[in-house]
């Protein structure tokens, strides 16, 4: 099959990865060019924009960092819809806003093409290892034609109502991702001033009632003082921002998410805009 993919950061590279080894023939782009190097050297096939991406692909795939970066692919100079996407499949994997996700299906249906949004949750790890959480949004057609290259990249992928639905379970993720986020720094801050061996305190922890994902996962890093972005703390700022705006518009009070979102940004303007989201516990310890 040829498969479009835009946008080959942290886990767009890892998810391209999956595919190329699948043995499909992959074209690729990304702004900056020396990000694509390790596909290329591995046979992907590098194209100047998203136009030519699109016009090579049969399935389409966008990974990028903020909803007006996706807008600038899709609807842009050089963008996706520049091309014939007659008969063709968009697949949003971004974090982005249900609005978008809904145009963009709209847009895609006026030129004979599908669209899905299905953002991903896992982080490097789960890129890497084809483990992530697909949550998807638009049709059950267009669901079942990505399903086998879900398979290659992810250990769970789920349909869950129309265009912009798969937005809606990203948002509903980021907001208990926030609530481990903040819940595994207080526990470590708080078993470091009982003078706890703090290894021993996540392993004990994680196999009982207070394990997560981001314990598990994030804790061991926090402990070799490992602060690379697995997710970005600017994307995940982005993340809230998007699930408190929806939350208004749904007149919901989500005053967690509120205050996780206010952590974050003052670890952004304290520097640490690009560590991962981990560098959360940095607001307590130097």
């Amino acid at each position: 099959m040829k498969i479009g993919f835009i946008g080959t950061g942290v886990m767009g590279k890892a998810i391209a990865g999956h595919l190329l080894a699948a043995g499909h023939d992959v074209f690729v782009y990304n702004r900056t060019k020396s990000k694509t190097d390790t596909l290329v050297n591995a046979g992907a096939i590098w194209q100047d924009t998203p136009e030519n991406v699109t016009e090579k692909s049969e399935i389409i795939f966008t990974m990028i960092g903020y909803p007006k970066d996706v807008e600038a692919v899709y609807f842009g100079e050089n963008g996706i819809f520049k091309a014939s996407v007659a008969g063709k499949l968009l697949i949003d994997m971004t974090t982005s806003t249900p609005t978008l996700a809904q145009k963009i299906a709209v847009s895609a249906n006026k030129y004979d093409a599908e669209a899905l949004d299905a953002p991903v949750s896992g982080g490097d790890i789960g890129a890497k290892n084809a483990t992530l959480t697909v949550m998807a949004g638009g049709s059950e057609e267009a669901f079942n034609r990505a399903k086998p290259l879900f398979d290659l990249i992810s250990k769970k992928a789920e349909l869950h109502g129309a265009a912009g639905s798969g937005q809606h379970v990203k948002m509903a993720n980021q907001i208990g991702i926030a609530g481990t986020m903040t819940a595994m720094s207080e526990l470590m801050v708080y078993a470091k001033a009982a003078n706890l061996d703090l290894k021993r305190v996540i392993e004990t922890l994680s196999a009982g009632g207070a394990q997560t994902w981001s314990l598990s996962n994030y804790g061991p890093r926090i402990l070799k003082s490992d602060y690379s972005p697995g997710f970005f703390v600017k994307h995940f700022i982005k993340d809230l921002g998007i699930a408190l705006d929806e939350a208004e518009k749904m007149s919901i009070k989500l005053p967690a998410t509120e205050l996780a979102k206010a952590l974050y940004d003052q670890l952004a303007e304290k520097g640490f805009e690009d560590a991962g989201t981990q560098s959360l516990i940095k607001l307590w310890w130097d």
